[in-house]
């Protein structure tokens, strides 16, 4: 459906691309990898001819349609949010698109009552979320998405997560978020050194894959070193020798001969950083008692009671509006409770990183003036060390702020609050804007952080690596799990299941407010009898060797429908060329491959698109 054909991109003499190809088929799930500024949103501007490369083609199949989601921003104007996310679709499609918008809506955590509300008097992240409303309304046939995840709140990014993986069309998507990724995506494309690597699997396969590549880059490169070496030491040893220059010349026409491998690439600089860690506070970080807290005609906590201590790495979960920031801003003094106790422990210094943290930065100063406006006074070598290590070195100090990237001014907020540590650290979404390399280098210095932390986040990745406990957060209710997020899930859905079974009550749909009945729980068999056992084994064996071999039969199509995609591409490009007018019957023998390519080409695609649909049915619904 879509392809770049030795695209070549540069700026300023910087390269992107080099000779980059790349082929997009229907119902690929493709994730786009590669470190801050390797040209990802620079390729979408290409895809979405919105900049021309400087050499190359772009082709698009006839029809296709695109859907782009942005990375940070998107208009806004006197439309409502509902009309936002209907915007563009045809006129006899308007009353199929409407309750399919609320539906969605709903799953992004939009209530009934903000449907009818101006969509610019939003957040810029709701607005976003309105965007991306619109595009899963209009369900383009490829659809590009640059950091979907940043404005959504746990619970919407798994509504989210579950529906692209019933999409239609094709995805091709940036994302920091690695469990994301590996949940949806089925091929990687990293951006490394000027080029376009291709990887089958999700991301921890890319990340693994990688690895033995470059060990296997690096082995056979070392060998052929070796090789050249000996040849080189046998030709300078005896070319001066008359019974043995003809033998030192051919070693040295074989060293020419050979096909050399490159050196390995040195792999990119990453961020690499420590905490310097803090004071010891006591065993008590920070209390809340009786607290009560409200916004104008919102009451969000009543008699609320917290407690947080030493050492604890505590993440923040619940549905949105829950009051999960509200309570960091209260523990972090950012907000004063209308009644009730906060209680600092002995000895405890606060440090909060707020989602907005970039907007406290001054603009008009340079990145070093800015990191050393801190209230206690740090050395400037001190300063200069830790923005190398947050990859700002040289000349790159003296930038403005402003002219900065989100995932810069996130890595200099968060150099800023590390060079005055606290030994409580409060932290609201951290991983927004930054790279995978600075979420792993994060996970690292957190790992080793030994004060208390408390955190919210929509990165599963991050939360599984460093939450120890999970606070539970709906209707200003806090329920706590002691254990880590897998732990929680668990029990969660264990409590879940056993109080709908024991009161046989109705559920509460917490996003749409209406209720979900429950079906009285059927009696629990505790023994099964051999036969029903054996039966039992003989159908699992059967679904597990039918699911095998629709696997296999999926992977077959996917190989040819990429062999016929590439001969398709060829036959056209065959058929551009000047000299194949001038041979009227060679056009029309091509034309017919063209047209037989095409055909067998839609009707193989109906069959793996068909073949997919059968395997996810027998995968059967996956779990949370």
């Amino acid at each position: 459906m879509l392809q770049l054909n030795n695209i070549s991109k540069a700026y300023a003499g910087r390269v992107l691309f080099d000779q980059a190809s790349l082929q997009l088929i229907r119902g690929d799930r493709l994730g786009l990898v590669g470190p801050n500024g390797a040209g990802k949103s620079t390729l979408f501007s290409i895809i979405l001819g919105e900049e021309a490369p400087d050499s190359g083609k772009i082709l698009l199949e006839r029809g296709v349609t695109l859907g782009y989601l942005p990375q940070e921003s998107a208009p806004a104007g006197d439309e409502t949010v509902l009309e936002l996310a209907t915007a563009h679709m045809a006129d006899a499609l308007g009353w199929e698109a409407e309750p399919k918008a609320k539906r969605i809506l709903r799953g992004l955590a939009f209530r009934e009552s903000d449907f009818d509300r101006p969509a610019k008097t939003l957040s810029g992240g709701w607005i976003m979320r309105a965007h991306l409303a619109r595009l899963l309304v209009q369900e383009p046939d490829l659809l590009l998405l640059d950091e979907p995840t940043n404005h959504l709140d746990l619970e919407s990014l798994g509504w989210f997560q579950e529906y692209l993986k019933s999409y239609p069309g094709a995805i091709l998507m940036i994302s920091h978020d690695r469990e994301f990724l590996n949940q949806l995506i089925r091929k990687v494309v990293e951006i490394a050194h000027e080029r376009l690597n291709f990887y089958t699997g999700n991301y921890e396969s890319y990340v693994r894959e990688k690895v033995a590549r470059e060990e296997q880059h690096l082995a056979a490169y070392e060998n052929q070193q070796r090789e050249i070496k000996k040849l080189q030491d046998f030709a300078d040893r005896f070319r001066a020798q008359a019974t043995k220059a003809a033998q030192a010349q051919s070693k040295l026409k074989q060293i020419d001969r050979m096909e050399k491998i490159a050196a390995p690439v040195a792999a990119a600089k990453t961020v690499a950083f420590k905490f310097p860690q803090p004071p010891r506070s006591g065993i008590r970080a920070i209390t809340l008692k009786d607290v009560a807290f409200s916004y104008p005609e919102l009451q969000i906590y009543q008699d609320l009671n917290f407690e947080a201590e030493r050492g604890q790495r505590t993440v923040l979960v619940g549905p949105n509006g829950a009051g999960k920031s509200t309570l960091l801003k209260i523990l972090a003094g950012a907000l004063v409770p209308q009644s009730g106790e906060r209680t600092p422990g002995h000895n405890v210094r606060v440090g909060y990183f707020a989602q907005n943290r970039q907007e406290t930065l001054k603009m008009n100063r340079t990145v070093l003036a800015e990191a050393m406006d801190l209230e206690n006074h740090v050395p400037e070598q001190m300063v200069r060390n830790l923005l190398g290590s947050f990859l700002f070195s040289g000349e790159d100090v003296f930038k403005p702020v402003g002219v900065l990237s989100g995932g810069e001014k996130s890595r200099l907020s968060l150099c800023k609050l590390l060079l005055d540590p606290p030994n409580l650290l409060l932290m609201d979404e951290p991983t927004t804007h930054l790279d995978m390399a600075s979420i792993d280098a994060l996970i690292g210095a957190m790992e080793a952080f030994t004060g208390t932390l408390i955190f919210i986040s929509h990165d599963v990745h991050f939360i599984r690596k460093l939450a120890t406990t999970v606070l539970h957060i709906s209707a200003g209710k806090l329920t706590s799990y002691a254990g880590d997020y897998q732990y929680y899930l668990d029990k969660s859905n264990q409590t879940s299941d056993r109080s709908a079974l024991v009161s046989g009550d109705a559920l509460t749909d917490s996003r749409a407010g209406s209720p979900v009945p429950v079906a009285p729980a059927e009696p629990v068999k505790l023994f099964k009898t051999r036969e029903e056992k054996k039966a039992e084994n003989l159908r699992r064996e059967a679904a597990t060797a039918a699911k095998r071999d629709l696997r296999k039969a999926v992977a077959t199509m996917e190989a040819e429908i990429t062999a016929l995609e590439k001969k398709q591409a060829d036959l056209a490009l065959e058929l551009e060329l000047p000299a194949t007018y001038g041979k009227p019957a060679e056009a029309m023998r091509l034309n017919r491959q063209l047209m037989a390519v095409q055909d067998k080409l839609a009707a193989t695609t109906a069959a793996w698109e068909k073949a997919l649909q059968d395997l996810a049915a027998m995968d059967g619904p996956s779990p949370d």
